[in-house]
């Protein structure tokens, strides 16, 4: 048996799982070099040099209000000299993540838009609170990743048969969340708990794993189109079953909806850095079994089910 690659395998497993769990902020850089407008292009010269960037946010009173990159001063430089604004050279249009954004987003976000990084502002008062890069998330995983060894290490824990010491012929044991339509800022947080309870009753991290994740997608969605819902988990011996279920405006082709990066996420949707049209494919990929009955204007019920 190759202890090795099973190794990367679980590791990669909790890699998939971590993007989910962690927020933007969790990951971001919080000292953010930044100018301001009317800094001169020479001083963003300076900086760039001096710290090895290859561009940096602009700031007014902490709040963002573009960003200068390397390509800017090479075109100021040769359109006059350094001692012009930062802003007329600076872009006013900038791709934003929220510092309590799930990570999995940023992740999506730099494969779509292929910068180099984000700057990150904070949801409510719009502040520039950090700047995320793709180094700073393989940072973030691995300073994850070693802390669940020294936590396994640790304490070597044995899950418990629950069923096993239980004298019936069949037991089931069910978990209710309630999800709340709308809210950005507790997306995920149903999720997380039930992740929780899972490892609790001693089920095996790589089927908790999937739980988690189809029932964060399933989750995501209830709380970006309808006003919220509830999410049940059945467990019983051998296999979990999720179920989801909203009274919101259904799904019209549920065909076309499992297509991935097919969405009708609503454009304000898509600025809060949510509706990115993964979620019932990443549901499919994770689970064993899927059943999806949607009717629209009355609802959608979605069910999976994990083998233990």
């Amino acid at each position: 048996m190759n202890t090795n690659g099973v190794s990367r395998t679980l590791q990669a497993a909790r890699t998939q799982e971590l993007i989910y769990e962690l927020k933007v902020e969790q990951a971001m850089t919080r000292q953010v070099i930044t100018v301001e407008p009317e800094d001169t292009m020479e001083e963003v010269r300076r900086i760039l040099k001096e710290h090895k960037l290859s561009g940096t946010p602009v700031t007014k009173g902490g709040e963002l209000v573009g960003i200068v990159s390397i390509e800017d001063l090479i075109r100021s430089l040769r359109n006059g000299n350094g001692s012009q604004p930062v802003k007329p050279w600076m872009s006013e249009s900038v791709t934003t993540l929220y510092a309590d954004e799930p990570l999995v987003h940023a992740v999506q976000k730099f494969e779509q838009c292929g910068y180099g990084r984000f700057p990150v502002i904070h949801r409510k008062t719009k502040a520039l609170v950090g700047i995320l890069t793709k180094v700073d998330i393989i940072h973030c995983m691995l300073r994850r990743l070693e802390m669940d060894f020294h936590q396994q290490e640790s304490r070597r824990y044995k899950p418990r048969d629950w069923f096993a010491e239980l004298d019936s012929n069949q037991t089931t044991l069910g978990l209710r969340y309630h999800v709340e339509g709308g809210n950005f800022e507790k997306a995920g947080e149903v999720s997380s708990k039930l992740k929780r309870n899972l490892l609790t009753l001693g089920l095996s991290p790589d089927a908790v794993r999937r739980i988690t994740i189809a029932s964060y997608e399933g989750e995501m969605n209830m709380v970006i189109f309808t006003e919220g819902g509830e999410l049940a988990a059945a467990v019983e011996p051998g296999k979990v079953t999720v179920t989801l279920a909203d009274h919101g405006p259904g799904i019209p082709d549920i065909e076309r909806a499992m297509q991935p990066g097919y969405s009708t996420a609503p454009d304000w949707v898509r600025e809060l850095g949510f509706g990115a049209g993964m979620g019932l494919p990443n549901i499919k990929n994770c689970a064993h079994e899927l059943k999806l009955e949607s009717k629209v204007g009355e609802g959608t019920n979605l069910q999976f089910t994990v083998f233990l």
